[in-house]
């Protein structure tokens, strides 16, 4: 942003009424200025320093106020403005916050809280916080730094604690001050404490709950953890007697005398209360008394140095691919021998197979090679298979049924009995000194010749 030169606000001098002038600012180049130097301040850098207790709940509210200034065009005072701002927060130098410190907001046009119960371990050490914040209307980004002082509290930690779980709170509800407050005296109500003071708060979701559905204003339920420095009270040490704990086995509420102190605001699930006094818990820690399984100590870690020498993986890579070749190879010709050098061959299979069995194999061949040829050209001769041989009398050789130059297409269909082909007439001589002529016609099944009587020409 270019702020205006010194000679076009006045002189500085000249507003004091000393050195070279009487010179005065006009109202507007005062307006102006006041204005540019609200804006600069607002830019500048700003660190907020918390310093929690460890062991106790930490609360800081992200307001979405204190950054509408941030952005530009900046608002004029009195002026409103509702832009969605969220924001982004993170432990700095690290991707995420600390383990013991959580982070919420429900919409763009709600603030942001940061909460949690500091650790013992963190005392003493400044944790530093960066929280971005985002504005989804114009996309600019500020960012302020979160200083949070662990200091170590007097008694840490308090010897009796007690967990609630409240049905009808979110847990950004429960942090608010007022509500958190009435808790907390609810609780001293019944508890009869000297200090109480609120330890943690967590989401029902965050234990393994289930988002609740968007009906009847129902809530996901928080675990608010408190601490006392006195004994529980009779009132909470109902919930273990036999007859609540066979209650809410059954999943039934059980009977609590003071359940009425929190009915009027608070919910609570007594079934799932959890007591725990500090002062009778034993200490279950064990000295390791190392033995067989159990390294020594071996001090810190060092890393090789990084003057170490190049080291040539050429014989390493030729290794790894020669060996396994030359194993591939030997299989290869060992697979080779075996398929082709191995083999018995034709001849020596037709050697051991009887003749019988060969001539009846040629024949299988010859007659599907006769039907292939028939296949491709039908006006061919007719296939020697079907043809007669021998004369089923005489004995003599007989020649083919047609010639290669013979027309098949004029064959008439059926063929009367003083025409057909291949028929013998054979007289026959009866008692009486007559003949009859008998007619005789040849079949084939098979490929072998069959006679068979037809007909009788003549009936003496």
């Amino acid at each position: 942003m270019l702020l205006p030169r010194w000679w076009e606000l006045g002189d500085p001098c000249a507003w004091t009424g000393q050195g070279r002038g009487t010179r005065r600012m006009s109202p507007a180049t005062t307006g102006t200025f006041l204005l540019t130097v609200y804006t600069i301040f607002c830019k500048v850098h700003s660190d907020r320093n918390v310093y929690p207790s460890a062991g106790v709940l930490f609360v800081h509210v992200l307001e979405r106020e204190y950054f509408k200034g941030e952005f530009p065009p900046y608002p004029k005072p009195g002026e409103i403005s509702n832009d969605p701002i969220t924001f982004n927060t993170n432990l700095m130098g690290y991707p995420d916050r600390p383990g013991w410190l959580r982070y919420i907001q429900r919409t763009p046009y709600s603030d942001g809280v940061l909460y949690g119960s500091p650790t013992a371990e963190n005392v003493g050490k400044p944790t530093i916080i960066e929280i971005t914040a985002y504005n989804r209307r114009t996309f600019e980004t500020a960012r302020h730094n979160l200083i949070i002082n662990i200091m170590s509290a007097e008694d840490f930690p308090l010897p009796y604690q007690a967990e609630f779980f409240i049905k009808n709170m979110n847990v950004e509800e429960m942090l608010a001050s007022e509500v958190l407050g009435d808790f907390l005296g609810a609780v001293k109500n019944v508890w009869q404490p000297e200090r109480l003071n609120a330890i943690n708060i967590t989401s029902a979701l965050d234990r393994g709950g289930r988002v609740p559905l968007p009906i009847n204003d129902l809530k996901e339920g928080v675990y608010v953890m408190v601490g006392a420095d006195v004994p529980f009270s009779s009132c909470l040490r109902e919930v273990e007697n036999p007859q609540n704990q066979l209650r809410c086995s059954q999943e039934m509420e059980p009977v609590i005398t003071c359940d009425k102190k929190f009915r009027t605001q608070f919910y609570i699930d007594w079934c799932k209360i959890s007591l725990v006094d500090k002062t009778k818990q034993v200490s279950t820690y064990q000295e390791v008394i190392r033995g067989e399984g159990i390294l020594p100590d071996g001090g810190e870690y060092k890393p090789p140095s990084d003057s170490l020498k190049s080291r040539d993986y050429y014989t390493d890579f030729l290794i790894t691919l020669a060996v396994p070749s030359a194993v591939a190879l030997v299989l290869f010709l060992i697979l080779a021998y075996i398929m082709c050098c191995r083999r018995e061959g034709v001849e020596k299979r037709n050697m051991q197979t009887p003749d019988i069995q060969l001539v009846h194999h040629s024949a299988i061949q010859k007659s599907t090679k006769e039907l292939r040829d028939m296949s491709k050209n039908r006006e061919i001769a007719w296939p020697l298979s079907t043809l007669p041989v021998f004369h089923p009398v005489t004995g003599e050789i007989i020649p083919p049924l047609h010639t290669d130059s013979y027309d098949s297409t004029n064959m008439p269909l059926m063929q009367t009995q003083q025409n057909l082909p291949h028929q013998t007439q054979i007289p026959q001589q009866q008692t009486t000194g007559d003949f009859r002529l008998t007619t005789f016609q040849r079949f084939e099944v098979n490929g072998i010749p069959e006679e068979r009587k037809l007909t009788e020409a003549m009936n003496l």
